[in-house]
C-alpha cells in the first residue's frame, strides 16, 4: 500500500513516497546515514531492520512496494520484503542491482515490485517479483508514477493515476511543491484509493522524499500522513556523491 512518484531532472532527480500500512503496525524510524560495505545509504527503517527506500552515495534510490494483485504467497517461514533493500541498497547500476537480486533468497520472499532510479545511467527500471519469475521492465528516464494496494490495487492505481495525469498539467509541475502537494492530496476524496490514503484500518503513515542534485544527495521525511496540519519535515544529509 504505497505511492512512488519520480520526476527527472536535467541534473538529477526527485522521488517522493507515501508509505500506507496497517494503523496497528509499529512505526518506522526516521532516516539516518548508515555504512554498507563500503557504501554511504541514507534510509529509514522498521524496528526489525528493514527498510522500504534507500539513498546511495552514488545517487541511486531504490524503492520497494507490495504486488498485492498477485494473490501467491509464501506458504510458511516467509522473509521480510523489507530486507529486499537491505539487500541491493548498494548498487551503483542497473547490473549491480540485478546481479543483487539473484543473490536474494526470493523464493521465501512475498510478491513485490522494486523500483531502481540510476541517475550515472539515466535508467529507471522496475524488477517484478510474483514467486515465480523476476521480471524487468525499463522506463524511460521521465516523470511517472507506481501504485500498490492491498484494499483493490486495480481500482487504486486507475484513481491516482488519473490525479497524477491531471496534476502534470499545473504550471508549477516539476517543482517539489508540486510534489508535496501531490502526496498529501485527498483527490478526488479521502479514502482507500486517494495519494495520502486513510481507511479505518490503515492509512499513510509517512512520506519520504528523495532530491538529487548534481554531487548532493538529501532525504528528507515526515512522520506522519503529510496531510496533517502539524506533520513535519525532516532532513538527512545532505550526503557527498561518489564519482563512479
Amino acid at each position: 500500500m504505497c505511492t512512488v512518484s519520480f520526476l527527472a531532472r536535467k541534473n538529477g532527480y526527485a522521488l517522493a513516497m507515501n508509505r500506507d500500512e496497517k494503523l496497528a503496525r509499529v512505526a518506522g524510524l526516521p532516516p539516518r546515514l548508515i555504512s554498507v560495505k563500503g557504501r554511504k545509504v541514507i534510509c529509514p527503517s522498521e524496528p526489525g531492520g528493514g527498510t522500504w527506500i534507500a539513498l546511495n552515495d552514488s545517487g541511486a534510490t531504490l524503492a520497494l512496494i507490495n504486488w498485492y494483485s498477485v494473490p501467491d504467497r509464501v506458504p510458511n517461514s516467509a522473509l521480510s520484503r523489507g530486507d529486499v533493500i537491505k539487500g541491493v541498497c548498494t548498487a551503483t547500476t542497473v547490473e549491480e542491482a540485478a546481479d543483487a537480486l539473484k543473490h536474494l533468497p526470493l523464493s521465501r520472499i512475498n510478491p513485490f515490485r522494486l523500483i531502481g532510479i540510476f541517475p550515472k545511467q539515466k535508467a529507471v527500471v522496475e524488477w517484478q517479483w510474483n514467486l515465480k519469475r523476476l521480471a524487468t521492465t525499463h522506463h524511460p528516464w521521465r516523470a511517472q508514477q507506481w501504485i500498490s494496494s492491498g484494499f483493490d490495487e486495480p481500482e487504486a492505481q486507475r484513481v491516482r493515476s488519473a490525479v497524477f495525469r491531471r496534476a502534470r498539467q499545473q504550471s508549477s509541475f516539476g517543482g517539489l511543491d508540486w510534489l508535496r502537494r501531490l502526496h498529501r492530496s485527498h483527490l478526488p476524496e479521502a479514502g482507500p484509493f486517494s495519494t495520502c490514503m486513510h481507511r479505518a484500518d490503515a492509512a499513510t503513515v509517512s512520506y519520504t522524499e528523495v532530491q538529487v542534485a548534481g554531487q548532493k544527495g538529501l532525504i528528507t521525511y515526515c512522520p506522519t500522513a503529510p496531510c496533517k496540519r502539524h506533520s513535519r519535515l525532516t532532513s538527512a544529509g545532505p550526503m557527498q556523491l561518489k564519482k563512479l
